[in-house]
């Protein structure tokens, strides 16, 4: 970064803007963002972005940002309502703690992916990183919602306490299995549906496997239908693989370590 002094970002439409992220650190950038939010643009563009941190973090409106390059850690943090697209990459923290919106990832995502999400949906076109989904929750009526076109890596859904996580694993060959090993450790809470097949050793003991019943085909066709609409794939040929669901066994998987007597 050469921490060069931020411009006013240059109006390119009546309700949208497009940033020059080049040179600008995380700051200047994001000073820059919320600069036009406040301003009530609806549609952002910004070009360049090089590993920038944060960008919409906090965003509490219902802009569109589209982010061209690759941004830094923590994309989306905390956002309650924008929808991010990146056009390439997508660091570590992707949607950390996100409340409300939609990230879509035009490439891969890295480790903790929506890490403690609390509602929203993130999709991400390839592979995600190790322990996606940890500590992601639910509450009520607000159930977040990580769809992977690829694999995981080790510890998907680590002390996964609610929402979906589907991995579609459309990048392996016939026969060949997903790569994550201890899937579900420590899970007590929400769901993870599997296209592909997976060794038992590679699953968390905190985890059994269900056949899926209605409910779950139509959840899985809700979210696959998105996925597809997305990134330009037909959902019904995704559908036809063979899924698995994750469930917990446990409410509270190591509720023994913290007891006393």
């Amino acid at each position: 970064m050469t921490g060069k002094e931020p411009t006013s970002p240059a109006v390119t439409a009546r309700d949208s803007v497009q940033i020059d992220a080049a040179g600008l650190t995380t700051q200047q950038l994001n000073d820059l963002l919320r600069r036009a939010v406040a301003d009530g643009i609806k549609k952002i563009e910004l070009r360049n972005v090089c590993g920038q941190r944060y960008i919409g973090t906090d965003l509490g409106q219902p802009v569109e940002i589209d982010i061209y390059g690759t941004p830094g850690n923590d994309l989306g943090s905390f956002m309650d309502g924008p929808r991010i697209r990146v056009h390439g990459n997508a660091q570590d923290g992707c949607g950390n703690t996100m409340n409300h919106g939609e990230i879509v990832v035009y490439g891969h995502a890295g480790d903790i992916t929506g890490l403690s999400a609390r509602d929203g949906k993130i999709f991400v076109r390839d592979y995600v990183g190790y322990r996606a989904a940890i500590h992601m929750k639910e509450y009520q009526e607000r159930k977040p919602a990580l769809v992977i076109g690829g694999t995981a890596q080790d510890f998907l859904g680590e002390y996964m306490a609610g929402g979906t996580v589907i991995v579609l694993g459309m990048e392996l060959k016939p026969g060949e299995k997903h790569r994550a090993r201890f899937i579900g450790t420590g899970m007590h809470g929400g769901a993870i549906y599997l296209r592909g097949e997976v060794e038992k050793y590679q699953l968390g003991k905190e985890v059994g496997v269900k056949e899926l019943d209605d409910n779950d085909r139509a959840a899985l066709g809700s979210l696959v239908g998105e996925f597809a609409r997305h990134f330009s794939y037909e959902a019904e040929a995704l559908l036809q693989g063979k899924f698995i669901k994750l469930v917990p066994l446990y409410l509270r998987p190591y509720g023994r370590l913290y007891a006393y007597g």
